[in-house]
C-alpha cells in the first residue's frame, strides 16, 4: 500500500480557499473583479453579519451561457488566458480560475447568469464543495452570485474572524478602493439593509472621491499628473492640512490594480515630509499606467501585490508627481489655505442680574481706543473715572445709561477710522520689501491703528489679494479676501517662510558678524558633536571656533536669526543630532533648518502691524509649501462665504 496519495478536487479547494479566501472581504474582492473583467457599469453588493451569513454580488456585465456556467466551477478554468505567454500581457483583474470554485468550496454558492439575447438563464447551486446542481431560471442580463454560511464546513476557519462591525468594515474598504480604480462603474453597497457606499459612475474620478469621502475632503484635493516615456501618474492627493492616522485611504491602482507598495507609499512620505506631523498620511488616489511587460502581478494568489521592473523608477516618478502637486505654483492663499472640517458653535448662558430702578448708576464711561495689539478694545478704564465703571452689570444699566460715546468724542472717533483707512491704503500699496518679515518694524502705537470696523459700505479687499484686518491674542493674523476669512498662525507661516527660504539655499546660509562674540561652554559630549559637524554649523550660518576645553567662540549667526536667540539654537540642533540614529546628511540639515527656522520666527504673543501681517501674507503666498509649519501644523485656515453663512444661520433667507 503507497504512502502517497492523490487528492481529490474538493480537498484541494479547501487548502486553496486559505489562500484566496481569508476572510468575507477576500470573497467580494473576488466576485466584484470578475464582474469588472465582465464589462460591468453597475455593481451592487450586499452583505449581512459582516459577511459571515450572507453577501450578494450582482453585476449587468456580459454574463455567461450555459456551457460557460458548468466550467467557470472548476478549478483552473477560466476566460482571461490561454498559456503561459498570456501572463506576461494579461490585462484583467483576475487570471488564475480559482476564485469560484474555491468560494463555493467553503460556503452555500449560488450563482445566477444570463446572456444577451438568451431567453433563460442558468442556476448553478453548491454546498460545500459537494457535486453542483444546474437548472435553467429566470434571470436579468449579467451575474448574480450569491454566498450564504461562509466557512460553515470549516470551523476551525471561522474562528478566527474578527467581530461582524469589522469583517463588514473590511467589506466596505475593499469597496472604496475598487471604486476608486474604476470611477466609470456605479457601486452600491448595502450593510445590514443599509447604503453605505454610493458612487455616480460618471467616469470623474474627483466625483468618485467626493461621494465616497465627502465635500470637506474634495475641497483639499489637489490633482497630479506626470507622463513620461513609459510611466504615466494621474490622481489626487489632499492638502498636508487634511490628515488621517492611518495610510488606509490611501490608494495605489496600477493598470486599474489596486495594489500595495512600499516603494510608492515611501514616495509620498519623502514628499512631505517637512509638512505634517509624523503621526499623520493625506489621502492619496495614484492611478499609475506602465507596460504591461515591466510587472509582474502572478506573485500571490489574492493578486494584491506586483513586482515592477524598475521600482526605483517608479519610486522617483511618483516623488516628482506628488511634490510638483504641493507646490502653489502661483495659486493664492484663498486654495491653499486648510478648510476648518467641522466648525463647533459654543452657546453660553449668563445668570441675569436685576436691580431696583431707583438705584443710582454708575458714572459713565468714555471708552479710550486700545494700543496696537490690545485684543480688548475699550478694557482699559479712562484717567479720571473709577475702574468698576468700565461697563454696565445690569440689563437695566445697558438699557437707561447714558450714551457711553458723548457727541463730543464722535468727532474723535471719525478722525480715528479716517486715519486707520489711510494707514492701511498706504501700507498695501508699498512695495514689499526683501529679508526678514518681521525685522525691526515697531507695533502701531498710535491710538488710530486699531483694528476699528470700516464704516458701512466700506470695502478692504482687493481682487485676489488677502488682506489683513486685525490679529487675536497676538498669534493669529484676521485676513480676508471676496471669498471668505482666513486665520493665520503667524508663527507656524513665519516658520514655513524661513523653511522654505533657507532650504533653497543650495550653499552656506549668509552670516551676520557679532560686534561682541559669545563664548559658549559645552559638556563632552555635546563638544565633541560641535567639533564633527562644524561644517554643518557652518552652512547654517552658525561659525564657531574651539577657543578652551570644551569651549567655543561664536563668531557669526545668521542673518535671520536674532543673537539673543543663537545660543538656544545651537544647544536645541545638538539636542536633535544626539536624538537622530543612522540618518542622511540631508535629513540632518532638514532637522537642523527646521529648528533654526522655528527659533528664529515671530513668536505668538507679539504685536504686529498691519504692514508686518501683510508682509507675512504675501511671503506665505509665494513659499514652496506654505500649507503647514516644517512640524506638520496648519499655517492659514478658511472660513468661505458660505460656512459662515451656515453658521450664523443665513441660508434660505435670502439675506
Amino acid at each position: 500500500m503507497t504512502m502517497i496519495h492523490v487528492l481529490d478536487d474538493n480537498t484541494i479547494n479547501k487548502i486553496a480557499a486559505g489562500e484566496v479566501v481569508e476572510r468575507p472581504a477576500s470573497v467580494i474582492k473576488e466576485l466584484v473583479e470578475n464582474a469588472m473583467d465582465a464589462g460591468a457599469t453597475r455593481i451592487e453588493v450586499e452583505i449581512m453579519a459582516g459577511g459571515t451569513s450572507f453577501m450578494r454580488v450582482t453585476d449587468n456585465g456580459r454574463g455567461m451561457s450555459a456551457e460557460d456556467a458548468h466550467l467557470a466551477i472548476l478549478r483552473h478554468a477560466t476566460s482571461k488566458i490561454r498559456e503561459v505567454g498570456d501572463l506576461n500581457t494579461v490585462g484583467t483583474l483576475g487570471f488564475r480560475g480559482e476564485a469560484l470554485p474555491t468560494i463555493a468550496s467553503v460556503s452555500r454558492f449560488t450563482l445566477l447568469t444570463r446572456r444577451e439575447g438568451e431567453d433563460l438563464g442558468t442556476r448553478v447551486t453548491i454546498t460545500g464543495g459537494k457535486e453542483p446542481d444546474f437548472i435553467e431560471a429566470g434571470c436579468n442580463i449579467g451575474t448574480t452570485v450569491k454566498v450564504e454560511d461562509l466557512f460553515f464546513n470549516t470551523p476551525a476557519r471561522k474562528k478566527f474572524l474578527k467581530t461582524n462591525h469589522t469583517e463588514g468594515s473590511r467589506i466596505n474598504d475593499f469597496i472604496v478602493k475598487l471604486a476608486l480604480s474604476r470611477p466609470d462603474i456605479e457601486f452600491h453597497f448595502i450593510n445590514n439593509n443599509k447604503m453605505s457606499v454610493v458612487t455616480p459612475g460618471t467616469g470623474n474620478l474627483y466625483d468618485t472621491i467626493q461621494a465616497i469621502y465627502g465635500g470637506k475632503t474634495a475641497d483639499s484635493l489637489l490633482g497630479l499628473t506626470l507622463e513620461d516615456e513609459d510611466i504615466k501618474i494621474s490622481g489626487y492627493i489632499t492638502k498636508p492640512s487634511m490628515l488621517k492616522s492611518s495610510r488606509a485611504w490611501q490608494t495605489y491602482i496600477v493598470n486599474s490594480r489596486i495594489i500595495q507598495n512600499r516603494a510608492i507609499a515611501k514616495a509620498i512620505d519623502n514628499a512631505y515630509k517637512s509638512l505634517i506631523p509624523k503621526s499623520g498620511f493625506p489621502l492619496a488616489v495614484l492611478c499609475i499606467e506602465v507596460p504591461q511587460r515591466t510587472i509582474d502581478v502572478n506573485v500571490h494568489p489574492q493578486k494584491s501585490e506586483l513586482k515592477f521592473e524598475d521600482e526605483s523608477r517608479v519610486f522617483k516618478a511618483v516623488y516628482k508627481a506628488v511634490l510638483d502637486a504641493i507646490r502653489p505654483a502661483g495659486r493664492g492663499l484663498g486654495e491653499v489655505a486648510a478648510v476648518v472640517e467641522k466648525p463647533e458653535q459654543h452657546v453660553t448662558m449668563e445668570p441675569m442680574q436685576f436691580v431696583p430702578a431707583t438705584e443710582p448708576l454708575a458714572e459713565p464711561i468714555i471708552p479710550q481706543w486700545p494700543q496696537a495689539g490690545n485684543a480688548h478694545a475699550g478694557a482699559l478704564p479712562q484717567q479720571g473715572h473709577p475702574a468698576s465703571a468700565g461697563k454696565p452689570k445690569t440689563i437695566y444699566e445697558a438699557v437707561h445709561r447714558p450714551s457711553p460715546i458723548p457727541a463730543e468724542s464722535m468727532a474723535g472717533f471719525s478722525a480715528a477710522q479716517q486715519s486707520l483707512r489711510r494707514e492701511k491704503q498706504d501700507t498695501l500699496d508699498a512695495p514689499v520689501p526683501e529679508g526678514r518679515v518681521a525685522e525691526t518694524t515697531p507695533p502701531l502705537s498710535s491710538p488710530d491703528a486699531s483694528a476699528a470696523p470700516c464704516s458701512e459700505g466700506e470695502s478692504l479687499q482687493y481682487e485676489g489679494t488677502v488682506v489683513p484686518i486685525g490679529q487675536v491674542d497676538l498669534t493669529y493674523i484676521i485676513a480676508q479676501d471676496a471669498k471668505g476669512l482666513y486665520i493665520v498662525d503667524q508663527h507656524a507661516a513665519h516658520e514655513r517662510i524661513l523653511f522654505d527660504k533657507f532650504s533653497a539655499m543650495a550653499g552656506d546660509i549668509p552670516s551676520q558678524q557679532l560686534l561682541v562674540h559669545q563664548i559658549l561652554s559645552f559638556d563632552q559630549k555635546e563638544s565633541d558633536l560641535v567639533e564633527a559637524h562644524q561644517e554643518l554649523f557652518a552652512s547654517l550660518g552658525f561659525h564657531m571656533e574651539m577657543s578652551g576645553n570644551q569651549e567655543f567662540r561664536l563668531m557669526e549667526v545668521p542673518a535671520d536669526v536674532p543673537v539673543s536667540e543663537a545660543e538656544d539654537i545651537i544647544r536645541e540642533i545638538l539636542t536633535n543630532l544626539m536624538d537622530m540614529h543612522e540618518t542622511t546628511a540631508k535629513e540632518i540639515r532638514q532637522a537642523c533648518l527646521a529648528t533654526t527656522a522655528c527659533r528664529a520666527a515671530i513668536k505668538a504673543g507679539e504685536g504686529l502691524s498691519f504692514r508686518q501681517m501683510q508682509i507675512i501674507l504675501d511671503a506665505l503666498a509665494h513659499t514652496a509649501f506654505p500649507y503647514t509649519c516644517p512640524h506638520g501644523r496648519p499655517t492659514i485656515l478658511k472660513f468661505s462665504s458660505e460656512e459662515l453663512a451656515k453658521m450664523f444661520k443665513r441660508t434660505g433667507f435670502g439675506f
